[in-house]
């Protein structure tokens, strides 16, 4: 049963991300991936001048005359949010936390593809798919895809990467455009479940993290605890601990980059409390470049 609240977010979160995406993410998301990929159509008979690589060797074969395949452009795309839903993403030092940055992407991406026509679909996961939209089109598809982004409460606390992209290449059958949306904070690996969901779609990783995850400020003493398994430490505070909070964040930060790197995943950084713009239109401008080149 929806809420009055509910709906007046939903609502709220469309209005917001329409904006967005007329004035700016919609033209560059459609240059960056539409009418990229051919499937295939047909085969007829060579006529003189086509491409004798197109020859389809097997019915040419069976008829005894060449025959070619014939490939049309794909109309339409299917587009997949994975987004991370764990304890993790309720972290925030500023008035944003990771998870309302995640909902905000999510949203414009998600009305991006809409805008394009083309499907999208939503997995959230924790340390296990919690649940699964399968891709479709519309206005109304989109609208209830924001409402499971603000509505779903996980039912685990804990991170497991790996499971929700091997969940991913199990009931994705058709090549996808991913955006995976997470913090990539797993005590998991999943560098192998990368690198084959990479082979098969079109993975792209957007990393949100909070500044403090990056960066300890000086300060008194505190007790933190792990929001996902609840152990409780205590952080004295002084300059060399700072300081070596920051050389270790920096090393796990950066192995998530070379992890992405090498199994040929884009990476979209993306800082809590800061504009989510431009870096998702300075990822789109960067790959048409590269496109073009």
């Amino acid at each position: 049963m929806l809420t009055r609240e509910l709906i007046a977010q939903v609502k709220k979160v469309e209005i917001r991300t329409r904006r967005i995406v007329d004035e700016i993410t919609g033209g560059a998301y459609h240059s960056v991936f539409k009418g990229r990929g051919i499937e295939f159509d047909e085969v007829r008979e060579y006529s003189y001048g086509d491409d004798v690589r197109s020859i389809d060797w097997n019915v040419t074969a069976r008829m005894g005359d060449p025959y070619i395949k014939k490939y049309v452009e794909e109309r339409e795309l299917t587009v997949i949010l994975a987004v991370d839903c764990s304890a993790s993403g309720l972290f925030g030092s500023g008035e944003k936390s990771k998870k309302h940055s995640a909902l905000e992407i999510a949203s414009l991406l998600a009305f991006s593809a809409i805008r394009n026509n083309d499907k999208v679909g939503l997995l959230m996961f924790s340390e296990k798919p919690e649940l699964y939209l399968p891709p479709r089109s519309g206005r109304v598809h989109g609208l209830r895809l924001v409402r499971e982004l603000l509505a779903h409460e996980p039912e685990s606390k804990s991170t497991n990467i790996a499971c929700a992209l091997e969940n991913l290449t199990k009931v994705l059958h058709k090549k996808s455009v991913v955006f995976l949306l997470s913090d990539l904070i797993s005590q998991t690996p999943f560098e192998k479940e990368l690198r084959i969901a990479a082979r098969r779609h079109d993975l792209i990783s957007v990393r949100i993290l909070d500044p403090l995850e990056l960066s300890w400020p000086l300060s008194n003493g505190l007790v933190l605890e792990d929001s996902e398994n609840g152990t409780v430490s205590f952080f004295p505070g002084s300059s060399s601990l700072s300081t070596k909070f920051e050389s270790a964040a920096s090393a796990y930060h950066e192995s998530n980059v070379r992890q992405c790197r090498k199994a040929g995943v884009d990476m979209i950084d993306i800082r809590c409390g800061e504009d989510i713009v431009k870096p998702l239109v300075g990822f789109f401008r960067n790959r048409r470049s590269r496109l073009a080149r």
